[in-house]
This record gives structure tokens, C-alpha cells and sequence, in this order.
């Protein structure tokens, strides 16, 4: 049996050259992935927190991980509901929910996170630093800082309820564009239905990636690429055109005084018109033949910086939300 570095090499690569991932299944007999996983997750602060059933991280030992690989074998493994619990957001005033899994569907969960990250990191969109090895929320705004400049309009995009929003049917058809193994799509249907308890009653989850699974993250910059490709497909090509803007008349005149003055050596005239010029811009910043579209995601959150017209910048805020809710069954609240 290959090594757990071994088989998360061979998903990276199949994911860089585009090949579809098949017997992705047949991982999860891999207790080097069992291991790997729990070399990564026993140390965390919820190590310790129990789920439903009572198991914490002290309760696992090679034993449990057998067991786990023969059910998986059989098919038989099922998740377990989280355990709701509710926690303030920054404000204090308000909480989010937060589902505190079983010990051994963390396990699991962060073995199929291992497989999910290894094929599709190489296929993200360099534009998502959201929840990405090497990526964060300083990138981005490092991104923005360097390359963002003479930006007129900025389009942020907030995802209503983004995570208990997610549509189910739509996961599983991007899931399987490039996922051709039944069992693990079955898997994963399993673990997003498992549900959760709330004063012992059990709910149903129809929708979204459970708050506080170890894969959420993951799928759901698997479930939100679909936005990148569009933005970067559609969106960018067409509102970006111009290899660069045209000279500014006033600038040049300006330009072409200096040379006059110094031909007259009048140094008081050309320290005067290098102050206005100083005020000038060199490109016309009016230019009706130059548009550039930037874009960037952290999370579910996004941003794009636009030059041009504010009556485009408005167009492209409506497309965005038309696609979101049309595509992706999601709702964007925006300010522009």
C-alpha cells in the first residue's frame, strides 16, 4: 500500500494536468492517511470537546482506526449528527451556530479534506486566498496594495448566510465534474445530510457544509470556484480592454512649456510648471478606450476594483448577483 505522501502526491498532480480523479474511494483503506490526519488535528483547541457521542481525542487508538477502514470498506460508515452549540460573534450581541462533530467523523473529515486539497489546490484560481495552505487574508490585501492601482470603483460582495446556504445538488454536480468514484460522492453526501442535535432533537440539514466540520472549508472554495471561473471567464474579458491609457493633452503642454522655459534658462518658470506638473496626471484618467477589472476572494467574501464608468461598475454588480443566484442558488448583499 502507498504512503499517505505518496497518494496526496499523485492526487496533486492529476489535479495540476487537469485528469479526472477516479478511485478516490479506495483511499479512505489507507491508515497512513488515518494517521497523517490525526497527526494534524489531535493537538486543536476542540480536540477535547466532545460530540454526541462522547469521544474526544483521548478515546482513539489503531483499534479504532481499523475499525473505521473496515467500515468504510462495506460502506457501512455513517456520520453521526454535531453537536450544536452556539457562539457570539464579534459584536456580542449576536451567535452563530457551531456543530461539534463525533471524534471519529473529525478523522474521517479531515482525511477527505487531505484528499479533496491535494486534487483541487492545483486548480484554484490564484485570485482565492481563502482557507489555502501559504494563502491568508494578508495576501490578499497584499495583492490589492501592489497591483490595484488607479482604481475607481470597488464592488465588495458579502454572501448571505453563505455557509448554511450552500445548495446541495449543485455541490454534487461540481463535485462530480471531476470526482468519477460514486462512493466518495456518496460519502460526502452522507456527511453533508448528516444533521445535527440541538437540545437532543434532531434536525435535518438540507443545505449548506456543516459549521465546524473539518472538510467545510475546502468544499466550499470547491462550491465558490465556480464564481472565480465565471468573474475570470466571462466578467474580466469583457470589461477589461486597452493596452494602456492615452497621454494626458494637459500634461504634455505642460511638458512642452518646461522645455521652452529651459531653452529661456528661466529657472523661477520651470520650478513653477514642474509644481503644476506635479498636479497633472501624465495618462488621461477619462480614457473612454480603457477599462481594467480586478477581482479577489477570501472566503466568502469578494472584491473587485474597477476602472471605468460608474454606470459599468453598477452592470457588473448586477451580473454578479444574477449569476450567484441563478448558478449557484446563493444571494449577494453588495455595496458599491
Amino acid at each position: 500500500m502507498q504512503s499517505a505522501e505518496t497518494v496526496l502526491g499523485v492526487l496533486r498532480e492529476r489535479g495540476r494536468r487537469g485528469l479526472p480523479c477516479t478511485e478516490l474511494y479506495r483511499q479512505l483503506y489507507n491508515p497512513g492517511l488515518y494517521l497523517m490526519a490525526y497527526g494534524r488535528i489531535y493537538s486543536n483547541q476542540g480536540a477535547m470537546t466532545p460530540g454526541c457521542d462522547g469521544e474526544t481525542a483521548d478515546g482513539m487508538t489503531l483499534g479504532r482506526i481499523g475499525r473505521i477502514i473496515d467500515a468504510m470498506r462495506h460502506e457501512r460508515y455513517r456520520f453521526q449528527p454535531a453537536r450544536r452549540v452556539y457562539i457570539p460573534k464579534k459584536d456580542g450581541k449576536r451567535r452563530r451556530p457551531l456543530g461539534l462533530p463525533s471524534w471519529g467523523d473529525k478523522i474521517v473529515g479531515e482525511v477527505v479534506r487531505l484528499l479533496l486539497e491535494a486534487y483541487y489546490e492545483p486548480r484554484f484560481s490564484a485570485r482565492s486566498h481563502g482557507f489555502r495552505p501559504g494563502r491568508g487574508c494578508h495576501t490578499a490585501l497584499s495583492e490589492v496594495a501592489t497591483y490595484w492601482t488607479g482604481t475607481t470603483w470597488f464592488v465588495e460582495g458579502d454572501l448571505a448566510d453563505c455557509f448554511g446556504s450552500f445548495d446541495h445538488g449543485v455541490l454534487h454536480s461540481i463535485l462530480g465534474e471531476h470526482i468519477h468514484d460514486n462512493r466518495f460522492l456518496r460519502l460526502l453526501r452522507n456527511m453533508l445530510q448528516a444533521g445535527y442535535l440541538e437540545d437532543w432533537e434532531f434536525n435535518a440539514t438540507l443545505s449548506g457544509v456543516p459549521q465546524g466540520s473539518i472538510a467545510s472549508p475546502v468544499l466550499s472554495n470547491i462550491y465558490l470556484d465556480r464564481l472565480d471561473q465565471f468573474v475570470e471567464n466571462e466578467l474580466i474579458p469583457k470589461y477589461t480592454r486597452g493596452r494602456g491609457r492615452r497621454a494626458n493633452p494637459a500634461y504634455r503642454r505642460v511638458r512642452d512649456a518646461i522645455g521652452r522655459a529651459r531653452c529661456q534658462v528661466d529657472q523661477p518658470e520651470i520650478r513653477r510648471l514642474r509644481q503644476q506638473m506635479r498636479t497633472i496626471p501624465s495618462h488621461d484618467p477619462r480614457d473612454a478606450g480603457y477599462r481594467r477589472l480586478w477581482y479577489i476572494r477570501y472566503a466568502d467574501d469578494h472584491l473587485l476594483g474597477f476602472i471605468g464608468p460608474k454606470a459599468e461598475a453598477e452592470e457588473i454588480k448586477t451580473r454578479l448577483a444574477t449569476f450567484l443566484r441563478e448558478d449557484l442558488k446563493l444571494e449577494l448583499n453588495q455595496i458599491i
